[in-house]
């Protein structure tokens, strides 16, 4: 059900504060987002309507199309970064301009849902002042804040010089492997770049952003016993099952690992019978077992998320010993596939958030409050966190993100949208 905080949240975001030190370029900014709001939402509905789960690549590519066209309109120039077809995966939208002065700057977005194509959540639905529809928080709408920031600046004359990079991922919600293929394009991007701006969604108000990000990584589970008659089991022979070992393992990652401080881990999807059958890139799989067999097989994925390096790689280790404890006539190995490395908090995280916050107050939108990392978690921002400073959650506010109730709250795009615009407008004019 959707959150009743969130709503209430969102009506109590904005101050209603006059505007401070705005110059004229930077007031002008502000008329070009109001005046063009009814596009950007019009846009938005459009592009939400195309699905565009991480495994439907002609949809990101048609999502990524649709962004090309506005862009190099703008004056970028755009491609199109292809991956391997073994991948399965769609690829990634870049664009950019070189010019010579200011911040170098890299705006970062994904083009994919969680929704694939068989997904009963497909439209957009207006519902007054909200939109419900796949990819509207997370994060077609974080894509449109980019676009009508860096429309605005256009309009105005103010990207003439800049020099940005924008780079739209195509399988945010699920990469391809291996990961130094899928963001070698982006890394090399940040390599280039003085400055990462991820357009995730915000959290709980409009007037928070992130500087710490919790990092990825999957794991898989298998578990194997010994078949037989269930009247046979816990004998010395057959022992006690796969399902059982399971069990066991997964109650002691809860026991032993649960509650340390920005630590998570979750069992995604849970498999076990007589035969399995799983496939990891779409997660999902089938099982057969009687009541009268011992299973034999168990397969177990899910998540690990951590802070620091160190927080992760200590996590694996206690994992593997917990799995090593094999229950009689079993046998289980545990593999974990780092994916989103963290992003910690560091000064120069810190000194982009106390930029953000004076340009929030003189838009009269008042301070802004930094995410509590544990509320986060993995996105690609935290692909370029060791090159550069960086800071998230920029988007469009929400809820339901991941759910068949995801939405947005459209008064937040114009907001979010004019800050965005004004922050871009005065990095680019500082070395």
């Amino acid at each position: 059900m959707r959150s009743t905080f969130a709503a209430v949240a969102f009506l109590l975001t904005v101050p209603a504060l006059a505007a401070q030190t705005l110059d004229p370029v930077e007031e002008a900014l502000v008329r070009q987002v109001d005046e063009h709001q009814a596009q950007a939402v019009a846009f938005l509905e459009r592009i939400v309507n195309i699905n565009s789960g991480t495994m439907n690549a002609r949809g990101v590519r048609e999502v990524g199309r649709a962004f090309d066209a506005e862009f190099s309109a703008l004056g970028f120039e755009t491609r199109w970064v292809s991956l391997p077809e073994e991948m399965g995966r769609a690829g990634h939208f870049f664009a950019e301009r070189a010019g010579n002065s200011g911040k170098r700057l890299l705006l970062i977005g994904h083009l994919d849902t969680v929704f694939e194509s068989d997904s009963p959540f497909q439209q957009w639905v207006r519902r007054g002042s909200t939109a419900e529809g796949p990819g509207t928080e997370d994060m077609k709408g974080g894509d449109v804040v980019v676009l009508y920031a860096l429309k605005a600046l256009y309009a105005v004359g103010a990207l003439d010089d800049t020099r940005i990079i924008v780079a739209f991922t195509g399988d945010e919600e699920d990469t391809g492997d291996p990961l130094e293929v899928t963001r070698r394009s982006l890394i090399e991007a940040a390599q280039r770049s003085d400055v990462a701006l991820g357009f995730e969604s915000g959290v709980e108000t409009m007037n928070t952003a992130t500087i710490a990000r919790r990092g990825f990584t999957g794991w898989r589970l298998d578990v194997t016993g010994v078949r037989g008659h269930s009247s046979l089991i816990f004998n010395d022979r057959h022992g006690s099952g796969a399902i059982f070992e399971a069990a066991r393992i997964l109650n002691a990652f809860h026991e032993e690992l649960a509650g340390e401080e920005y630590l998570t881990f979750g069992a995604g999807v849970m498999l076990g019978g007589t035969d399995v059958e799983f496939d990891p890139e779409l997660s999902r799989g089938a099982a057969f077992g009687k009541t009268n067999v011992i299973p034999q097989d168990v397969v177990v994925a899910g998540d690990l998320r951590t802070l620091t390096i160190e927080q992760r790689d200590r996590a694996k280790e206690r994992m593997q010993e917990i799995v090593s404890r094999h229950l009689p006539q079993t046998d289980a190995t545990i593999e974990f596939r780092d994916s989103y490395p963290p992003m910690a908090p560091t000064d120069g995280n810190k000194a982009l958030f106390d930029q953000l916050d004076q340009v929030s107050m003189d838009l009269g939108y008042g301070p802004m409050e930094t995410v509590d990392p544990g509320r986060r978690g993995a996105a690609d921002v935290s692909f370029v966190a060791p090159y550069l400073d960086g800071l998230d959650g920029l988007g469009l506010l929400g809820d339901g993100g991941h759910t068949t109730e995801e939405m947005v709250f459209l008064e937040s795009l114009p907001i979010m949208t004019k800050r965005a615009a004004v922050w871009i407008y005065r990095l680019t004019r500082s070395e």
